[in-house]
């Protein structure tokens, strides 16, 4: 009969056997398995010195390009009304979790003054439809000098409220978050990889960017808007149906309740008879991770319509000049932590003994663009998608990229603590995905040239997810949450893009209530009612977002 002692010793080899295989039951998952199967989550409107600037200082034992220990500073210009005896804005410490508020600028010509501190005598307060040519566009070869940030918020404050503001409120389009404000984004980087040099592909807004994510190109737009023009001209290969061509598998999973895909929006000309059957809400996502079904290629996309859940600065306080609905429910930073905390947790625990695992998943979580939140490291010149092409709207020739963005990549075989110092941009991802599935030649001239980040993948062993940091994102407002104050904040990016499904929902025969026969009625209606507009007619295009 065996003593203690020797169930003692049974127990601990049944214990390290049962450790070995939960590592190995991932089939006999080696790091060459970690890009079976890639999982990216793409956030909104903030930079690498927004978020993660002081990740990691000079007294960690890292190369990272950060903001700890540095003096940096923006100029204020001579006609701002308030503050201007100051000369400069220091960079400091972000006090509010909605901050910028009201909203930075992310256009082109709203990023050109940022990138160069450049803007035109009749641009000045000028926003949207109100810029005019040269669009505050830099001379020809000029080298970005990163200091017409506060140049441009105070602009804008001004096209936006109707007034100028104070240097209270200008000065804190120079701060950024500590770790311990963003736990979740700063927990994770710290546990897997950080890209300290990830630049966004088009020094713009939204769509453009997202567009280069999938397509490496947006052929020719600068802008969002109108977004009616999204329907038919992006007509560029994406990455989808490149997949499609070399059988492999994919979806694009979208928060709740969120009723559209930005991405189905973009590649509509391409994708549109896909919307009913490739589109999905979330929770499908958490379903998939924990039956070990995800696709080869899974998109996440927050919530971008109301409420958040994808760290956008906060928007709805100026819908006008000088109009302040107070609207948009706060914080879009927290709810995109809470958000980024439910994505991460569902992968970790993806543990299926076949198909898709942790073990052999990678996630990647990335950031559109910076929408105009201030970062020191100035983007270089890039090659255009296709050098033969006719210059873009504003006579834009892609010959430049945007502003860096955070990007952080998350598996088992990733080193902690990693930091890759190398340019990478978002086209790195189809770059990516073409090398390690052999997907074929580039869509564009720029995946073509953007540097693959297969190589991250160091460890000859996994860490084993329970191993792993816990991360908790702080409380969510509980108002935030509220269906009834959802139904109220009704984002920037929402007001632009009912009328554009209108319209195009008319050309397609949809049946709308007959108060919409006037393409401009929904300019009067109150944002519950605009939401609920904007359900219905998603509803013809993406069905399987419908709340059940």
């Amino acid at each position: 009969m065996m003593g203690w002692a020797g169930w003692g010793v049974v127990h601990g080899w049944l214990a390290v056997g049962l450790a070995m295989t939960e590592v190995d039951m991932a089939g006999s998952s080696t790091r060459t398995n970690a890009l079976d199967h890639v999982v990216v989550v793409l956030f909104e409107n903030r930079s690498l010195d927004n978020v993660l600037g002081r990740l990691y200082g000079p007294g960690d034992g890292k190369t990272f390009e950060g903001v700890t220990g540095k003096d940096l500073s923006n100029p204020i210009p001579e006609w701002a009304e308030h503050g201007a005896d100051r000369k400069v804005v220091p960079y400091g410490i972000a006090t509010d979790m909605d901050s910028p508020n009201p909203d930075s600028g992310e256009e082109y010509y709203h990023t050109n003054t940022q990138l160069f501190n450049t803007i035109d005598q009749n641009n000045r307060f000028k926003i949207g439809e109100g810029v005019t040519a040269p669009w505050n566009a830099p001379p020809a070869g000029a080298t970005p000098s990163m200091d017409g940030f506060v140049t441009d918020y105070i602009s804008t404050f001004t096209g936006e409220m109707g007034r100028q503001p104070t240097y209270d409120e200008y000065a804190h389009i120079m701060t950024g978050y500590k770790p311990e404000q963003v736990p979740v984004l700063s927990g994770i980087a710290r546990e897997f990889g950080v890209f300290d040099h990830w630049f966004c592909e088009v020094p713009s807004q939204t769509f453009m960017n997202r567009s280069f994510w999938t397509a490496a190109t947006s052929s020719g737009m600068v802008v969002n808007f109108p977004v009616r023009k999204w329907f038919a001209q992006n007509d560029s290969e994406t990455i989808f149906e490149r997949l499609d061509a070399h059988g492999r598998t994919w979806k694009v999973y979208v928060m709740e309740p969120m009723p559209v895909s930005f991405t189905g929006i973009i590649h509509y000309a391409r994708l549109h008879d896909r919307l009913a059957t490739h589109f999905v809400r979330f929770e499908e996502f958490e379903k998939d991770a924990a039956a070990g079904t995800l696709p080869d290629f899974a998109l996440i996309e927050p919530n971008m319509i109301s409420g958040h859940g994808d760290y956008h600065p906060a928007m709805g306080r100026a819908m006008g000049p000088g109009i302040e609905p107070g609207v948009d429910s706060p914080s879009s930073i927290l709810a995109g932590e809470a958000f980024l905390q439910r994505v991460f947790n569902a992968y970790r625990s993806a543990i299926s003994e076949t198909g898709a695992n942790v073990w052999n998943t990678t996630l990647l979580i990335g950031w559109d663009e910076p929408g105009g939140t201030y970062d020191h490291v100035p983007p270089g010149p890039v090659p255009p998608p296709d050098p033969a092409a006719p210059a873009g709207e504003f006579g834009f020739t892609f010959d430049r990229s945007g502003y860096r963005v955070p990007a952080i990549v998350v598996s088992p075989w990733v080193e902690p603590g990693s930091v890759y110092n190398e340019e990478y941009r978002h086209t790195s991802l189809i770059a990516t995905l073409r090398k390690a599935w052999d997907l074929g030649g580039p869509l564009t001239g720029r995946d073509a040239a953007a540097r693959s980040f297969e190589h991250v993948f160091t460890l000859d062993k996994p860490r084993d997810p329970d191993t792993w940091a816990t991360v908790e994102a702080q409380p969510v407002p509980e108002w935030t949450m509220d269906p009834e104050v959802l139904g109220r904040a009704v984002s920037g990016l929402a007001k632009a893009l009912i009328p554009g499904l209108i319209a195009h929902a008319k050309e397609i025969g949809v049946s709308l209530p007959p108060e919409l026969d006037d393409p401009n009625a929904h300019a009067d209606l109150p944002p519950a009612d605009l939401v609920q507009l904007l359900r219905d007619t998603c509803l013809h295009y993406f069905p399987a977002l419908a709340g059940r």
